[in-house]
């Protein structure tokens, strides 16, 4: 949305677009504990963690949440892994990338043994774990699950080196029953389960991202209660929803969205009456 459009709605940004400044995006009460426990638990234990739901529940945002706020920690390294379907060489060309190392992927054991060295250094500066988050981790090829597990501690076992958040769909968990994967899965030391929300969270969702946008009256309180009703539980299928209405609306600058719109952009067409005889 350009400026001028959000000019004419009074509004600061648009309040549905997927690259919503993270200090706009809502945490629910679960995610901030979560959160909370990556930060004094997981970071000082080492391990992984998990964040697991159907798409559209709100995975990545909980990862953009966690990001931000770890992010403020002096010292401590989180990295993101951008490429998680990446074969094992690739993965260690990135690992690379990510905790400034020059690594050669022909040379496996050098970029193991110097990854440990730079993470056991950090633990020994910090007192903290380096922490990686891996989105969409159900594309993570076998290998490369198996290579982070064993990356990631040391000392026969006995000390983790790095923390890992992985973050996927549902396809995730069945994964990690599969047992190739227990020995992750049994170190899981936190998890976040997103479900879907219902229609109290979804409309305090609506009003936060109207609020943090500066136009709270942007919508009436009718179209409010149908967006909500039809996102049926899906935060991201609410905002597609009023991402589309916002912009049918600046087309014909209605200066507020109602149940009117809704029905002309997502309402069911109009029968065809059949031709007389």
């Amino acid at each position: 949305m350009n400026r001028e459009l959000l000019t004419f709605y009074g509004l600061k940004c648009n309040p549905f677009a997927t690259d919503l400044p993270v200090e706009s995006l809502m945490a629910t009460p679960a995610v901030e504990s979560f959160c909370r426990r990556i930060e004094h638990h997981l970071l000082r234990q080492g391990g992984y963690a998990m964040i697991t739901g159907e798409p559209g529940t709100g995975k990545s945002v909980a990862l953009r949440l966690l990001a931000h706020r770890l992010k403020r920690i002096e010292g401590l390294r989180v990295a993101v892994l951008t490429h998680p379907s990446s074969k094992l060489g690739d993965f260690y060309r990135e690992m690379g990338d990510l905790f400034g190392i020059e690594l050669m992927p022909s040379n496996r054991w050098g970029g193991f043994r110097d990854l440990r060295e730079r993470w056991l250094a950090h633990l020994d500066d910090t007192r903290m774990r380096p922490l990686l988050l891996v989105d969409e981790a159900q594309e993570l090829p076998d290998a490369v699950f198996a290579e982070i597990r064993l990356l990631a501690a040391t000392d026969f076992d006995s000390r983790a080196i790095l923390s890992v958040v992985f973050a996927g769909d549902n396809r995730l968990v069945a994964r990690m029953r599969r047992p190739d994967l227990r020995p992750i899965a049994s170190r899981l030391r936190q998890r976040l389960v997103m479900g879907p929300a219902d229609p109290d969270e979804l409309a305090r969702l609506l009003e936060h991202l109207l609020d943090e946008a500066g136009n709270p009256a942007l919508m009436n309180a009718a179209l409010k209660d149908t967006l909500v009703a039809h996102a049926a539980g899906n935060p991201r299928a609410l905002t597609v929803m009023a991402d589309t209405l916002l912009a049918a609306a600046a087309e014909d600058e209605r200066e507020v969205l109602d149940e009117k719109l809704f029905l002309d952009t997502w309402g069911e067409p109009p029968k065809r009456r059949r031709a007389r005889r």
